[in-house]
């Protein structure tokens, strides 16, 4: 039995930490489900991660992956980048790009208006969805309506990275796997 060299012990590491979602990747591929559904499933997560649904998004993305034939697991994940920490900086961008189409109250006071939300959704029961979505529904129209362009707007274009970038990590996932089988009868 011979002993691995330091620098092979430490490469596996490192890659760790280049991508740090790789288990997650090689678990979503295992599903035996087919490179597209992951991907499209990853891009149905961060569409929906960007809409104004926060409370919903889960079982939003269980519906439509379902109805889509998609990857549900993937697009459960990747709705998560949307909560009560990320909530105040993602709509405010959002919002901020919906005004530039359509007018509405300024920024900073979006910001705060969301950051208020964001503390009041920490105090509100995980499963008390009803709550989580009547705090975004009770926004005024004058904030609703940019909000929602925007949140389309960069949902889509989110979505569209999202489906290019995860398609291309699990095809040269599944590349390294298939070179690394060995054919039956070599033995």
């Amino acid at each position: 039995m011979t002993l691995k060299s330091r620098s092979t012990i430490s490469s596996p590491r490192k890659r760790r930490i280049i991508i740090p979602f790789r288990a997650v990747f090689k678990w979503l591929v295992r599903l035996r489900r087919s490179p597209r559904a992951v991907a499209g499933g990853f891009a149905l997560g961060m569409f929906l991660a960007f809409t104004p649904t926060i409370g919903f998004q889960l079982m939003l993305a269980v519906f439509w992956a379902t109805v889509l034939n998609l990857n549900r697991p993937a697009a459960m994940l990747t709705v998560w980048i949307t909560n009560v920490a990320t909530l105040a900086p993602i709509y405010t961008f959002n919002y901020w790009v919906g005004s530039l189409f359509w007018s509405g109250p300024p920024v900073f006071e979006v910001y705060q208006t969301f950051a208020a939300i964001g503390a009041q959704l920490v105090k509100v029961d995980f499963w008390d969805f009803g709550n989580q979505f009547e705090t975004i529904l009770g926004l005024s129209s004058a904030m609703a309506v940019p909000l929602v362009i925007g949140s389309v707007l960069v949902g889509l274009i989110a979505a569209a990275l999202t489906y290019l970038g995860s398609l291309a990590i699990i095809n040269v996932l599944l590349t390294r796997r298939q070179k690394r089988q060995v054919p039956k009868g070599s033995h």
